[in-house]
Parts: structure tokens; sequence; C-alpha cells
């Protein structure tokens, strides 16, 4: 069967300066000796009676804490903050293999929920585990950041003209300032180098001598940098739709082979659209199709498209119908020809009603509800790497972009909240080095593309990697229901050795 409880509860969560892999130690005297021998105080997940969350994971039998890690590394003497974290314990003791800390990048995509459907959907394999689920620091039920967004710049287009790009600088302005003046003191010490020191803790804390990993999209830069900066405490680390490492944060976004790749995939979603136009009534060819998707692209630019309550412009179709081409399921293909029929609808009548996924999305992009996770989030892509402050660069980028892909071009080279951001306390760290772990990654994302998993896998000289030929899936282990792919991966997890080659599936 093609989608899982651990799909439908997980899918919708779904990128320098040199440095050495060098065995961190402690010493008595180094600060850190108060959080890595801190005392674990298991307790329930419910934090009050309306936490259905919480509810489910006490019912699953996990058991929550929140780990005292230091605000800043360079200063641990000074402020701490919580992360929180949930646990689901071996039940295979016989065979026990240590905690596994599962990761569902984002950045900073809540996880706590997701460790008792990762502890069913491992089976024999999770067992040997205590399955640990983290929510990166001010994230999820961390200590937070929330910068009071009514609405998101991701994923928003730099749209059709000028015009339109000068919108999203003001917003992207607009939301970095809002930081800026509620958490001040946080946002610097906000990145995926600090989230890897924070999982040290926490295996230090567990009494583990070892912590093993697996993390998809964005958290496989998590993964990376644990095992660049804890060589020699990298258990069995699995990556899967993995970054570029080279590439971290925000940069990964402009990445113009990206651009390129999703518009194949709206041609490849085109034809098969074609081929059904007694259903959808977008065109009989491919090219009508493709023509039909511009014409409202087209007028959302000359004025905003109402759908339901929300106005719908240039700068929201691009990530709207990108999100529908994650994966080539034909739930995913249905659900674009219905968005596509509501922004076709609106164009020609002045209004539709949006689809119960459009509506969703659209209460993401355009309201404050989704403030907290997207304000951690941005946290992160623009903690991870610098960026230019040039408005005009980005300008010239986009312009670039769009004679390569008309669509999606504008979309990843977007200006972001990053170029108005204050500047993070660490420079990111390369990631190079020849600790084993296993790369997976489906040959036709469209998000983290096959060359990026190539990528990470080259940096990392000790990895094996699997690749999952003709298919768009951006998250496999576990989600494709690859036989192929889970039993490799299960091996691996089982046995702690890699493939003897890389495979393709």
């Amino acid at each position: 069967m093609r989608r899982t409880p651990w799909i439908a509860a997980v899918a919708a969560l779904l990128a320098a300066t040199a440095g050495q892999a060098t065995a961190a130690s402690t010493s008595p005297d180094d600060g850190l000796t108060q959080f890595h021998h801190q005392r674990i105080g298991w307790k329930s997940c419910q934090r009050s009676p309306d936490d259905v969350e919480g509810q489910a994971l006490d019912e699953a039998g996990v058991q929550c804490a929140d780990i005292r890690v230091p605000l800043d590394y360079s200063r641990p003497r000074g402020r701490s903050i919580t992360v929180a974290i949930a646990r689901s314990k071996a039940t295979d003791t016989a065979h026990y293999l240590g905690p596994l800390m599962i990761n569902l990048g984002g950045p900073a995509n809540p996880v706590l929920f997701a460790v008792p459907l990762a502890r069913q959907a491992m089976g024999a394999t999770g067992a040997r585990f205590d399955i640990v689920g983290m929510d990166l620091r001010f994230s999820g039920r961390s200590t937070p950041i929330d910068c009071g967004w009514p609405a998101s710049w991701l994923p928003r287009s730099a749209g059709t003209d000028r015009e339109s790009f000068d919108r999203m600088v003001a917003l992207s302005k607009d939301l970095a300032q809002r930081c800026a003046h509620t958490n001040a003191d946080l946002l610097p010490h906000a990145s995926t180098a600090n989230a890897a020191r924070d999982m040290d803790v926490i295996r230090a804390a567990l009494a583990a001598p070892r912590l093993s990993f697996l993390g998809y999209s964005q958290g496989s830069y998590l993964g990376a940098q644990y095992v660049q900066r804890f060589p020699e405490r990298a258990g069995r680390i699995v990556l899967d739709s993995a970054i570029d490492p080279d590439q971290p944060g925000v940069t990964i976004l402009a990445d113009p082979t990206v651009a390129v790749r999703r518009e194949a995939a709206l041609r490849q979603w085109a034809t098969l659209v074609a081929q059904h136009d007694d259903l959808f009534h977008l065109g009989t060819t491919v090219e009508q199709v493709l023509s039909t998707v511009s014409r409202v692209y087209l007028a959302a630019a000359t004025a905003p498209l109402r759908v339901g309550p929300y106005p719908v412009d240039d700068t929201l179709i691009p990530g709207i119908i990108v999100g529908l081409l994650t994966d080539d399921s034909e739930e995913a293909a249905l659900e674009l020809a219905a968005t596509v029929q509501v922004l076709v609808q609106a164009a020609d009548t002045g209004s539709a009603e949006p689809t119960p996924a459009l509506a969703t999305t659209l209460a993401g992009q355009l309201t404050g509800r989704d403030s907290a996770l997207r304000s951690a989030s941005t946290a992160f892509q623009c903690g991870d790497a610098p960026v230019s402050r040039n408005v005009e660069t980005y300008w010239r980028t986009v312009e670039a972009r769009r004679a390569q892909a008309p669509l999606f071009g504008p979309l990843g080279a977007n200006i972001t909240p990053c170029a108005f951001w204050p500047n993070p306390v660490q420079r990111p760290i390369l990631i190079r080095n020849g600790v084993p772990a296993l790369v997976v990654q489906a040959a036709g994302d469209i998000g983290a593309i096959l060359e990026f998993g190539q990528a990470m896998h080259q940096n990392l000289s000790g990895s094996r990697m699997i690749t999952l030929a003709e298919v768009r899936d951006h998250g496999v282990y576990l989600f494709r229901g690859s036989s192929c792919v889970d039993t490799a991966v299960n091996s691996y997890f089982d046995t702690g050795t890699l493939p003897p080659a890389d495979l393709t599936c």
C-alpha cells in the first residue's frame, strides 16, 4: 500500500568556512558538564486538559522531558534554554541498540508527535532502539521563538514583475523587523550547528555512548553537522532526501536546477491532466494545460484572485502549485488539478471556494496561524548561512531565473527575511568527513534533487547511497513503500553494516 499512517501524519510537514571533524571532549571546567550530567525528569507528555497531542503520546506509552542546554555554547555558564524530547523505549531489549533520534526537516518541524508513528513504521527494527524525538531549540515544545507574524514568506515568489518583487521586499523586511523586535536575544543562536550540539547534550544525558539518527530533508543537514562535530559519538546514521551540505539554510532555495526540475514536473503533471480533459477541463494537450496555469498566474498579477476569504496574487500561485508536485502520487495530482480548477473559476468569475487542502494552505500563508512554526524555521534558515543584503542582487537573480524557468525561477530566487536578519553568532562549518552513513534519495525529487544527495554522499566519504529510480517523492524510507529501500535501510540499522556498494532500487 502506497500510503501509511506515518505518511498521512508526517508528509504535510515535509537547505563557509572550513571545519574539521574533531572529537569533542568534555572536561570538568568546560561548562558543559552540568548539562551532560543533568538528571532527566521524565513526565507525562500531556501538558493541559486540551493537549490532544500530548494525550496521544501518553496513550502510546511515550515519555517526555525538557532538557537544559546553553543558549550560547561559547558561554555555557550563561543563560540556558530547554529542548523538549520524547522517548519510546525499545521493546526488544535483548537486542538493544541504544537511542535513535528522528528529525522531520523543515527545518524546525515539530517531531514529538511522530515518535510512536516511527515506532510503528519501523517494525522489528525500531523495536531495538529507543526512538527519540527532539523539537529543535525554539520550535514545537522547546523554548519558543514566535515573532507574531501576520503572514508568511515561504513559499512565496517574486511574481511576474518588479512591483510584485517590491512587495516581497517589503514583506521580508517587515517580518525580519518583527523578529528582531521580539526575539533579538534568541535569533543569533538559532542554527543547525547549535541544534547538533543540543543533540549531543541529549545523548550525554541519556548516558548513551553513541547516538543513531534518522533525518529527512533539512534534517539531513542536522545529521551531517552532528557527525562532523562528534564523529566518535555517531551511531547508525540515515539521511533521507538529503540537501547539499555546501548550500545550507536559505541558500539552497535559489539553486537554479531545482526550478528547472519543477518546471519539468509540472509538464509531467500536465501530460496526465490532458489525457483526462473530460474530468478536469483544463486542456486537451500539454501546452493547453500549461497555458491554463499561466493564464491564472498572469490574472493574479493583474488583480488578486478571490478564493474564499483570501486574496491570491502572483506571489502565491507558484508556491501553491509546487507544494502539490512534491510527490508523483495520484492523490497529489488530483489535488493539484482541483486547485487549478478553483483558480480558473476565480479568474473567470471573480471568486471561488477553495478545496479544504487549499484553504489550509492559504491560511498558513496569509494569516498568523503558523507564526510560531514559520518563525522558528526562518530563524534556522537565516542562521545557517550568510546571504546577500543587496536588494538589487536578488532582483537580477530573479530575472535570470525567470528566463530559465518562468513559473518557478522567481520562486526560488526570491528575496527572503534573511536579507534583513541579524548576523548569526557562528558561521557554518563545512561537511567533510569519513563517518559511515547511509544517504537515501529519490531520483526525481524536485525539492532535494538527486544532485543534492550525491553532494552529501561525496562530502561524507564513508557513506553509501541508495537511489530510488523513476519516482518524485520527497521522503523515501518508510514513506514510499519501497521494499528495496526499506529492507536495505533496516538491514543497516539492524547490523550497523553499510551496503557493500551504492544501490539503485
